[in-house]
């Protein structure tokens, strides 16, 4: 949901910009892993500007890349991997847009499209976060570390069969900076770097207009979209002529038009062309033939059933009670469904409930902590969660940038009746509800889609013990997330993915306090905040960054837009027995279940072994629960 939003190595935006298959040690074609077929190769391009022979010239013209070393290859996927297969996975809405960019592209659906369909010039290491090639072989950055130089390697193709150019990631800059594309926030984001400019075929080159330790992430990392197309169209046609289909990719997936099903399904096609899949660092990812996503609206219930009769290969588990009671059926217990508790280093994110504090009643930060004190959460956690969870009292729960000072709230009724009180409101009207002295019930609508619900009923009950009338709308979830971006809410419940390197401008800068569409989703403004967003752009030392984040967590803690909910640092899946994956399961970082499209691949074998099991009713091998190998990985290599 999040995407321009534990450990600051240098930014996740990684999980959600970063986040892609294509990544890896992409050198030019005479340096190639044997067997990848490029063809309609380049020779006439000189090694200075970045054709073939530029690998000799490299280091010293200033430039880097990074080459992987042969105990790494575990981490960019296992080399028992086999390609083929067809993997469907169960969604709960459709894509707004298949579009990658603008308006409505900010969905946890478009953010997985783009990594399995575009690259970006660098990426980033699965273990160590490092800088690593993508559509960019080699880079280089000035002493002062504001100008930026790729060179796009030589093989790389778009799916049409286009070169990669120079000049693909000036259109992709101009497309983004188009603000008829309808998303404030890349103008915030790539606002800070001048216009890209050619220096050659292959070479492009990027200033920064104010020094920060996130650009070379950001720009590296901006998912580069073919000039070929966007050169004839500007922002609003943009919007129009590919709401529903795709422009070319590099990637190692495609999702071609005549598998777009409106409102039903779309499936990503993996590409037997794909520039990249014999590189090392590509070759046992991406396995699955095809990715199909099946859409069943707001329904967790009946995505379940589904899984459960083998509609769909996997489900994640996001309820507790699901997870305790429902997961031990008869597959599981015979081991054709599998049960896993994955864990990894993914940052907990944010969750609970965001008050609009442009709008009444929650304008008030007195009432703001009364909902606060009266929400439960450790009860529910126990009575409704079998205490999975822990408390979240921080914008980075668990993470190093958690400000220990942070008001760890609970419930507290006193607190909050006084703090009613102190707001006007102290007497009830005749049906029990809270009236200001101004004669205004304390009243307001939460929109919520069906199967949350009963996460979102007890709490409107301990509101109305206490007078407070929180009535509940159902509404699906691409019109929630619509007026969401228009500010059309009172209070929202959420949920949002966290980034390994965090990025509060997006979410806490003033100036995008009152914009539509942006990720300030609470209205949030503070001077401090704006000047020590300032700072951390430009602070190239760790734990002043870690500094910087908990100062800012503190602030943000209270004026309190955010009534905090619960965490966990684990997922939950079953999946039907049929499939192959690493050891780890899931990556370090990103940590959730769209690694599966990335590592795992489709077993004919235990296919077979499945159906003859079921056949005969005979049982399957029942794998360990808890996959602990991230954090055992975390305390080994821990000195």
């Amino acid at each position: 949901m999040k995407r321009i939003q534990l450990i600051l190595l240098l930014l996740l935006t990684v999980a959600l910009v970063f986040w892609s298959c294509g990544g890896g040690q992409k050198q030019a074609a005479d340096q190639s892993a044997a067997g990848s077929e490029v063809t309609n190769k380049d020779i006439t391009t000189p090694a200075e500007e970045g054709g073939y022979g530029f690998e000799n010239l490299a280091e010293d013209l200033g430039y880097v890349t990074y080459e992987m070393k042969e105990d790494e290859i575990i981490f960019f996927g296992d080399p028992r991997a086999q390609k083929g297969g067809l993997f469907r996975h169960i969604t709960s809405r459709f894509p707004a847009t298949m579009r990658t960019e603008g308006q409505n592209a900010n969905y946890v659906e478009n953010n997985t499209i783009s990594g399995l369909c575009y690259e970006g010039l660098i990426t980033t290491h699965p273990l160590t976060l490092e800088f690593i090639p993508s559509l960019a072989s080699h880079w280089k950055i000035s002493d002062d570390k504001l100008k930026f130089w790729f060179r796009i390697n030589p093989d790389a193709r778009w799916s049409d069969g286009r070169e990669v150019i120079a000049e693909d990631v000036v259109a992709t800059w101009d497309l983004h900076m188009d603000e008829t594309i309808l998303s404030p926030s890349d103008q915030l984001v790539y606002g800070k770097f001048e216009r890209p400019v050619v220096e050659g075929k292959y070479l492009v080159s990027v200033v920064c207009q104010e020094l920060s330790w996130r650009n070379l992430l950001y720009f590296g990392g901006m998912a580069i979209l073919p000039s070929y197309y966007l050169n004839q169209i500007d922002g609003s046609e943009y919007l129009k002529e590919y709401q529903f289909k795709m422009l070319p990719g590099t990637g190692p997936y495609e999702i071609r038009e005549e598998n777009i099903v409106s409102q039903e399904s779309f499936t990503l096609t993996r590409r037997l062309d794909f520039w990249a899949k014999d590189d090392p660092m590509n070759k046992y990812q991406a396995n699955f033939d095809k990715i199909k996503f099946i859409v069943v609206k707001d329904n967790n219930a009946l995505i379940f059933e589904m899984f459960k009769h083998g509609e769909s290969d996997f489900y994640t588990v996001a309820a507790a009670r699901e997870w305790i009671e429902e997961t031990n059926f008869e597959e599981v217990q015979k081991g054709w469904v599998q049960k896993r508790k994955i864990y990894s280093e993914k940052p907990t994110g944010t969750s609970g409930y965001a008050f609009n504090m442009r709008k009444w009643p929650f304008d008030d930060k007195r009432i703001r902590m009364a909902f606060t004190y009266l929400y439960n959460r450790e009860k529910m956690n126990e009575e409704m969660y079998y205490s999975e969870y822990s408390m979240m009292n921080s914008l980075y729960s668990g993470s190093v940038y958690e400000n220990p000072k942070n008001e760890k709230v609970s419930y507290n009724p006193e607190k909050a009746v006084k703090l009613l009180e102190e707001a006007g409101y102290t007497t009830r009207n005749d049906e029990g509800w809270l009236v200001h002295e101004d004669g205004r019930v304390l009243r307001f609508e939460i929109a919520i889609m069906k199967g949350v619900d009963y996460m979102v009923t007890p709490v409107q009950q301990m509101m109305k013990e206490y007078g407070i009338d929180m009535q509940i709308k159902y509404i699906d979830g691409n019109a929630n997330w619509k007026n969401l971006m228009e500010r059309n809410f009172t209070i929202f419940m959420q949920n949002w993915s966290g980034l390994v390197f965090p990025n509060p401008e997006t979410s806490l800068k003033s100036s995008l306090a009152d914009e539509n569409n942006t990720n300030n989703i609470g209205g949030f403004k503070n001077d401090r905040v704006d000047e020590l967003l300032g700072e951390y752009d430009v602070t190239f030392d760790q734990a002043r960054r870690v500094e910087i984040i908990r100062e800012i967590d503190g602030i943000y803690s209270d004026v309190h837009p955010a009534a905090w909910g619960i965490a966990r640092n684990y997922q939950r899946v079953v999946y039907w027995d049929k499939f192959g994956s690493p050891e780890y399961m899931v990556g370090r970082y990103t940590g959730d279940y769209r690694s599966v499209f990335t590592f795992w691949w489709y077993e004919p074998e235990k296919e077979k072994a499945l159906k003859e099991a079921m056949a005969n009713n005979s049982d399957l091998p029942v794998g360990e629960v808890n996959v602990m190998y991230w954090p055992e990985y975390l305390k080994a290599n821990t000195n």
